[in-house]
């Protein structure tokens, strides 16, 4: 029975969740030729040129769909003007897509202007909104978290998939998991393709933005913000829901600590500092970018450091990932290391259970995961093959169309829109298991030449099911466990909650 904390605590949080999503309904945008902080001076010529024309100076929406419908406007106008200035001629020693203005900048552009013109209460009280939205969220997520280390260490079933919450689509009471998915489908669907929608959000982090790095905050640097922030907090009820096994209290500790450390705080620091923003555990083909021509040329502009990033990036590809993962098998990245496992792991663990342990659902996951690891291998060599040689066109396939798709369905909606947005329909770890390309490296690595495995014993097992129930990859550890057959299965990303919550202490996670 929830106590009197958690309840306090949930309701704090619920009031922040709804000034949170109550903060975008607020505000007047008022755009002025001094709100156009664009460094292309060709474009924001044409995009002035276009703006007073169609009176957008003068005109004040009251929403961000409003202000990005005449913005976009404009943007189109001045890309006629452009298109039209080019066929005339380009000036020497400019680039064809520096003078014109492609489709590509218009999110950008948007974004800036927005965030310009923007004029509302979280401009003008960015602290007390991250009080009233963070801070609230932070506060209910701990009081909500302190009295679980009150409670009998260990883990029982205790009746997991009768939570409307977690319960998938079982059921008309599983209404609280749907509206939880739908609401992290649309941010994320509105985080990619429209990030203007969100201003009040970015706005709200521009004094953390310009303390850490010195610049106004975007919305990959607000997401950053929410993904720490859930990780640390949600990181808390981990430990105490697993304080009884030490091996949880340690990874716990270590996805925590990577992803505030390395993937938060060092690469915003860095940019700080006029060095390429870089997260020095992110790995190939996982960072799908990593070998793009503009990615490239920032490493190798950027002196001894960016050297020394780019070959850390190889090493890591080339000599880490094998090496490492025959030792320890993929755990030591996906459970320890890796930002979306950290994610998975804290933000996804009430949603674990979720996942399909079906046969029909592991043949559809060996598809898909190599099928993208193909795609990333395909695209990157394509990449590669045009910054050496200056050629676009690798016989039907264009290089710049490629990566295109790959960042639209992989990076974006596989990624990001289903791999965390259907945390409360699918369990919390669709993107490790049926779409990470590095997940599929290591796994073949794991699966062919590693000594890690999870030993059984057959003898002690009960046949209770928590193991099958609690894990994350779909796996029917049971199955294995009943058998006697240890588990090197290639998706097994050696989480061990599996052996946590066994209550005869049948599995065992080894590297032998």
């Amino acid at each position: 029975m929830m106590n009197l904390i958690q309840k306090t605590g949930l309701a704090l949080f619920l009031m922040a969740m709804l000034v949170f999503t109550g903060m975008l309904t607020k505000g007047k945008y008022q755009l002025s030729p001094e709100g156009l902080v664009i460094s292309n001076t060709y474009h924001r010529e044409a995009i002035l040129e276009a703006a007073r024309q169609q009176g957008l100076f003068g005109h004040e929406p009251t929403s961000g769909i409003a202000f990005s419908s005449a913005f976009k406007k404009v943007l189109k106008a001045a890309q006629e003007t452009q298109a039209i200035r080019a066929e005339k001629g380009i000036p020497a020693g400019v680039g064809e897509w520096d003078f014109k203005l492609g489709d590509g900048s218009f999110k950008e552009y948007t974004l800036d202007a927005a965030k310009h013109a923007y004029t509302g209460p979280v401009s003008s009280y960015p602290g007390w909104f991250l009080l009233l939205t963070f801070g609230l969220a932070i506060l209910g997520g701990f009081l909500y978290a302190i009295p679980l280390f009150r409670e009998i260490p260990g883990i029982r079933n205790n009746h997991i998939f009768h939570d409307p919450l977690t319960r998938g689509f079982r059921g008309i009471a599983a209404w609280l998991g749907i509206i939880a998915g739908i609401y992290l489908i649309v941010f994320y669907i509105l985080l990619y393709w429209t990030p203007q929608l969100l201003t009040p959000w970015i706005v709200m982090v521009d004094p953390i933005s310009k303390a850490l790095n010195g610049h106004e905050a975007s919305q990959w640097f607000f997401y950053g913000v929410l993904y720490t922030v859930a990780v640390l907090v949600m990181g808390v009820r981990m430990l105490a829901k697993y304080r009884h096994n030490r091996y949880q209290l340690i990874r716990t500790g270590s996805v925590m600590f990577f992803q505030t450390a390395f993937a938060f705080l060092i690469p915003e620091i860095l940019v700080r500092l006029n060095y390429p923003y870089y997260d020095f555990k992110n790995i190939w083909p996982l960072n799908y970018s990593f070998f793009f021509d503009w990615n490239l040329h920032n490493l190798l502009n950027s002196g001894g450091l960016g050297i020394f990033m780019l070959v850390w990036g190889i090493v890591l590809i080339v000599i880490a990932v094998p090496v490492i993962t025959y030792f320890f098998g993929k755990r030591w990245y996906c459970s320890w290391v890796c930002g979306c496992g950290g994610l998975a792991e804290t933000l996804g663990d009430p949603f674990r259970q979720l996942s399909n342990k079906k046969l029909s659902a592991w043949k559809v996951e060996r598809w898909l995961i190599h099928g993208v690891l193909v795609f990333a291998v395909v695209m990157t060599a394509l990449v590669l093959y045009t910054y050496f040689s200056g050629q676009s066109q690798v016989l039907f396939l264009n290089s710049y169309t490629v990566r295109g798709v790959y960042g639209f369905l992989i990076g974006s909606i596989f990624a990001g829109v289903v791999g965390t947005g259907f945390y409360p329909f699918m369990g919390s770890r669709v993107w490790c298991r049926f779409g990470c390309p590095l997940a599929a490296y290591l796994g073949l690595v794991q699966r062919f030449k590693s000594r890690f495995r999870i030993t059984t014993n057959g003898g002690q097992c009960i046949s209770c099911g928590n193991c099958s129930t609690y894990c994350e990859m779909g796996i029917d550890v049971r199955a294995y466990a009943q058998r006697g057959q240890d588990i090197v299965r290639a998706s097994c990303v050696g989480c061990g909650v599996c052996s946590a919550v066994c209550p005869r202490g049948v599995l065992k996670l080894e590297n032998g």
